[in-house]
């Protein structure tokens, strides 16, 4: 476990060396995709950036990931940089029957930035996209809108751009603040400790519109509509405070007053107040039954998520945000 050393900065701009982007190119991009993920790949229409994820044919995750269309022919994945590799060659054995070609982008720049984000863009030429879940891009760069209280943006650009990447902020307290805006946001971001471990609803994708009910079939489809319409989910992602000054390690036990595991760490991230908030995959029973949580100890309390634990669909969500 990690020292939480200080409280959490508020947001600035600060690089964001966890993610990754893995490029798909060619005239069958589109098709490809369609027969891998969980999103509706013709919604990615270079405005919106729909949720997607990658499963297993059990439907288990091997990576969550936000969809972009950057141009013609051309699409790109973002997602943890501890995935890039493993994704890259499970979809590169399908890829092989396509007119489509899987790149992995190590020398892309991801910077999150909120107050400061206005002047970065303007330095690379671009708008900024003003609603959650839109990006806009020209040859440089691409920015996308990500959800929290505080207005914050992803910017994504090759190393020879014209900002001055070393003038930015490079430490992990900048991180950690990115990390919290994602808790409370309740977006968590799959990694390898986790992978192929939990169905997408476990992570609340649906809740989140990261999965098409309504497109045909792709990997893993089955198990996952079949958990969803027969309501077999029986873990949700949950957000908790703890009264502690480390971090947990991901996978970390939140357990009962009976010391009996109900939950486990996803992602956290130090709070304001020299606590720690995060988000656990835990029991449908916590939620429906009062009861002590704690972690290594520590007491645990319950927070509530920004959202409601009901389906989104992408479709809708695209044509609210293209209206």
């Amino acid at each position: 476990m990690a020292t939480v050393t200080a409280s959490t900065p508020a947001l600035g701009s600060v690089r964001l060396n966890h993610l990754a982007a893995l490029d798909v190119k060619g005239a069958d991009a589109e098709k490809f995709l369609q027969g891998q993920t969980s999103a509706q790949v013709s919604l990615a229409d270079g405005h919106f950036a729909p949720l997607t994820c990658f499963c297993t044919p059990k439907g288990r995750m091997l990576a969550n990931a936000q969809l972009m269309r950057l141009g013609e022919e051309h699409y790109r994945l973002l997602l943890s940089n501890t995935l890039l590799d493993s994704l890259a060659s499970h979809l590169k054995k399908f890829a092989a029957f396509y007119r489509a070609e899987l790149t992995t982008q190590r020398d892309l720049v991801f910077i999150g930035a909120s107050d400061e984000a206005p002047a970065l863009a303007e330095q690379l030429g671009l708008e900024l996209p003003d609603r959650v879940g839109t990006h806009t891009n020209n040859d440089q760069v691409c920015v996308i809108r990500y959800p929290g209280e505080t207005p914050r943006w992803l910017l994504c650009f090759d190393n020879d751009s014209k900002v001055d990447v070393a003038s930015l902020q490079d430490d992990q307290a900048g991180r950690n603040a990115w990390q919290l805006e994602d808790i409370r946001s309740g977006l968590a971001w799959l990694t390898d400790t986790q992978q192929d471990h939990f169905l997408p609803q476990m992570l609340n994708w649906e809740a989140l519109g990261g999965i098409s009910f309504k497109k045909g079939c792709y990997t893993g489809q089955e198990v996952v509509a079949r958990a969803h319409f027969r309501g077999q989910v029986k873990k949700r992602l949950m957000r908790i405070s703890i009264e502690t000054t480390t971090l947990p390690e991901v996978g970390a036990s939140v357990v009962n007053g009976d010391d009996k595991a109900v939950g486990e760490v996803v992602v956290s991230a130090p709070d304001h107040q020299g606590g720690v908030e995060l988000l656990a995959v835990m029991s449908t029973k916590v939620a429906e039954e009062t009861m002590p949580l704690y972690l290594d100890g520590a007491p645990a309390t319950l927070l509530p998520l920004p959202y409601a634990i009901e389906r989104v669909d992408p479709e809708q969500l695209a044509v609210s945000l293209n209206g």
